[in-house]
């Protein structure tokens, strides 16, 4: 394709869009469903529980530290269909893109989804792409829906956390929103950040082919660690008890977070997780966690009480409790 840049003639339908297709999508995400050309993708029979999920990016910007828009579209619905111990086995992806994005940006962008979908071992069988006038649109935003399949008998569920569960995550917390936003504002740093944005579904198939009756996973993505929490108390309606002590957060995210007077746990994750699970079950998925790459950080972080119902409640560093409430309003607009 001759042109170096998106016109609205890409987004017509006509030949343009043919171009479009065949010339810069069809050579990164090439599969036997998707060469079929077809509206729709047959998918043939499924073995299992089939697990479904939408989401969609509107990231700014679109290229950060530890990735892009691509790969946060791509590894964003994966990990939701691994939250439910769903295997991912399909993705549709949606292109709105604004007139005049450089195709360069374009390539590298689906670059980054073929590797990610590659490292997920996870198809992107059918997708659309529509084109806006300039100021219409941000550069690019991104739709994707994802097919999944669980094995039945499987029991992830948020309203299944229990008195006396512990509390697991993967590892440090935070780094996804505080590397897009110094990204965003343009802060030089003498710190490295980058995003932590990542595929969980291989780690979280192999915890569950050795615990399979794990209560509950959640991924702390906008909103941040204490709004997964809260959602989780309230689902559950159990108290839910942690540790400041205990809270993975490295140096650097806590002292910008310090200086633009930013809370942590409420700040964005993308290649994060939370275990509820029975006390007796930790030493052996933190095994599991610790030989994973996404998962060499894992450490308990809290438990589950009978009281206060549907409230989070955070023991502080100086021996005091805080009430740890829902995010309201905003934080970091446009981290995912």
């Amino acid at each position: 394709m001759k042109d170096d840049r998106i016109l609205l003639g890409h987004g017509s339908g006509g030949s343009l869009s043919h171009r479009l297709i065949r010339e810069i999508f069809y050579p990164f995400f090439q599969n036997p469903i998707l060469q079929k050309q077809d509206d729709s993708a047959v998918l043939g029979r499924l073995e299992g529980e089939v697990v479904f999920t939408t989401d969609s990016y509107v990231v700014e910007p679109i290229f950060f530290p530890g990735g892009d828009i691509g790969k946060l579209a791509v590894c964003g619905t994966v990990n939701d269909l691994a939250m439910l111990g769903a295997r991912a086995r399909f993705l549709s992806a949606g292109f709105i893109l604004e007139e005049g994005l450089p195709v360069g940006h374009l390539k590298m962008i689906l670059e980054s989804m073929r590797q990610a979908a590659a490292e997920a071992q996870v198809l992107i069988v059918t997708g659309d792409t529509k084109v806006v006038p300039h100021g219409a649109a941000d550069k690019i935003f991104i739709n994707t829906a994802g097919i999944g399949v669980r094995r039945p008998g499987l029991a992830l569920d948020g309203a299944n956390a229990r008195s006396g569960d512990a509390i697991i995550i993967n590892g440090n917390i935070a780094e996804h929103g505080i590397a897009v936003m110094a990204s965003r504002e343009g802060l030089e740093l003498n710190v490295s950040l980058c995003s932590d944005v990542a595929p969980l579904n291989m780690l979280v198939a192999e915890l569950l082919d050795r615990i399979p009756d794990i209560h509950v996973m959640r991924d702390p993505t906008r909103g941040g660690l204490a709004t997964t929490l809260n959602e989780i108390a309230d689902q559950s309606q159990v108290g839910i008890r942690i540790y400041e002590k205990d809270l993975p957060l490295v140096a650097e995210v806590r002292g910008v977070c310090e200086i633009l007077g930013l809370d942590p746990l409420y700040v964005a994750n993308e290649g994060k997780f939370l275990i509820f699970c029975r006390q007796q079950q930790v030493e052996d998925i933190l095994v599991v966690m610790h030989n994973h790459i996404y998962g060499k950080d894992a450490r308990v972080i809290g438990r589950v009480t009978d009281q206060p119902r549907g409230k989070v409640v955070m023991e502080t560093i100086l021996g005091g409790q805080r009430m740890i409430d829902m995010l309201t309003g905003e934080q970091l607009p446009r981290i995912c």
